[in-house]
């Protein structure tokens, strides 16, 4: 008997070693992989390293994080987004929902092809206005924090965090618990204008200010650890706004980046990000924005008018430069010739990407009742979960620039026309408002978001 005894001792040693080793790599996987994506060498886009299933289930969680066991989120938030999830995916399987919505709506019913599924759309916008809540951190002080340049450029990330910080667009709510998403109000624009020394050149500034905001809000609410960001969002139209979030693991990786420059080579996600597009206020005025004569009326085939700089406009400004009657391209606007008067006047306008992907033209162009010429590489187009970009532009790639005119005089007739009011009916979805006014641009952008946080696709 005693014989039998070392060899059971031995075999039952080396099980439960052998589980030890087990369960320790489990754990250490488990412990490194809530924030673990791998970028795919064979798509542009971000494959995640877990299944879509759990990738869901993750972005759904509800205060399950052992490090704060003494919250758990309301379950109304969670119920009212499952509900919103199910009414969305029944309006997508409805026969219909690919002509018109069947919703009532005393405003605007989403309806033709500039949707890619209208019926779809309505539902969830309608959903969105009553249920939706965002909680905006309120620390942090202005300037850097609540308050952004409403003109120029970045005018867009000013108005959307003055907005947010205002109320103005009855989304925000007081009580965290209730919320479904929570916005950091840092301004990238405020951040680099304030801080950043441009001999220095010291980019590291965006890492002290965003990590060093993220930590206190982590430390003092239970909502980015329960979640690990995932229900976070930031917002910023500046070029470096992608940059912004390198410096925070969970904020680059899991929360959602709101950004102009949507550009999947720098690693934007649209599987979790939403782009939103880039519209230049010089002035700040968003009075006469809108403006342009009919189609028979537009006697020139393209315009295009802007600086040499980044890969692609060299392409075009080295083809089309001012030789050619019909493709009017300038480097330097001549005298006499005024930039928006002649978007107004063109049948078509080239919306080339500069040094970034993004382009103020492209909303210019809808602006004008002129049809854009996309010409850019990686570029996520803004409100592409909802909107069918085909239907109102033409792209054209960077190796077709050469061929750029036999292209848009390819284009026949009712084509052409059926662009034209396409750019028409697409115009509210750009627009800026102020106060912000249903559908129009402030609202598409909440609405990006809230997609987001659903986890849906309405393709």
């Amino acid at each position: 008997m005693r014989d039998y005894i070392p060899k059971y001792l031995n075999a039952f040693l080396l099980a439960f070693a052998t589980f030890a080793v087990v369960f320790a790599i489990f754990i250490a996987k488990g412990s490194n992989s809530s924030s673990h994506l791998y970028f795919s060498t064979s798509s542009s886009l971000w494959t995640s390293s877990f299944s879509p299933a759990f990738t869901t289930e993750k972005r759904k969680r509800n205060g399950s994080n052992p490090g704060h066991g003494s919250w758990k989120r309301d379950g109304r938030v969670e119920a009212e987004l499952a509900t919103a999830r199910a009414l969305i995916r029944e309006a997508q399987l409805n026969s219909n929902s690919t002509s018109s919505s069947p919703l009532g709506d005393e405003e605007y019913i989403p309806h033709g092809d500039i949707y890619r599924n209208p019926y779809a759309f309505h539902r969830s916008y309608l959903l969105m206005e009553k249920i939706f809540k965002i909680y905006v951190y309120e620390e942090g002080d202005p300037p850097i924090f609540h308050y952004g340049l409403c003109k120029d450029i970045y005018s867009m990330e000013g108005l959307f965090l003055n907005f947010m910080e205002n109320d103005v667009l009855k989304y925000r709510t007081r009580d965290p618990d209730k919320a479904h998403v929570f916005f950091l109000p840092f301004s990238v624009v405020m951040i680099l204008h304030h801080l950043f020394d441009p001999v220095v050149r010291d980019k590291a500034v965006l890492e002290r200010v965003i990590a060093d905001y993220v930590q206190i809000i982590s430390k003092k609410y239970p909502y980015w650890n329960t979640s690990d960001g995932f229900d976070h969002f930031m917002l910023s139209c500046h070029d470096w706004g992608h940059r912004a979030t390198w410096y925070v693991k969970k904020l680059f990786f899991n929360s959602i980046r709101v950004l102009c420059n949507a550009n999947i080579s720098e690693y934007f996600n649209p599987e979790k990000d939403a782009p939103f597009p880039e519209i230049n206020l010089l002035t700040g005025e968003i009075k006469n924005l809108t403006g342009g004569l009919d189609p028979i009326s537009r006697t020139t085939l393209a315009f295009f008018a802007g600086k040499s700089h980044g890969k692609i406009r060299p392409v075009l400004l080295n083809h089309w430069k001012e030789k050619d009657k019909d493709i009017l391209v300038y480097e330097n606007l001549p005298d006499g010739l005024d930039y928006t008067e002649m978007m107004r006047k063109s049948r078509f306008c080239i919306c080339p990407s500069g040094h970034e992907v993004a382009s103020p033209r492209i909303p210019e162009a809808i602006y004008s009742g002129c049809v854009p010429v996309l010409i850019s590489e990686n570029y996520v187009l803004p409100f592409s979960d909802v909107l069918n970009w085909e239907k109102f532009s033409v792209s054209v790639s960077v190796k077709e620039i050469p061929e750029l005119k036999r292209i848009l005089m390819d284009i026949p007739e009712d084509r052409y026309l059926r662009l034209y009011e396409g750019v028409k009916k697409v115009k509210r979805h750009i627009l800026v408002n102020d106060p912000p006014k249903r559908y129009d641009v402030f609202n598409m952008i909440i609405h990006s978001i809230w997609l987001r946080r659903l986890n849906v696709k309405l393709l």
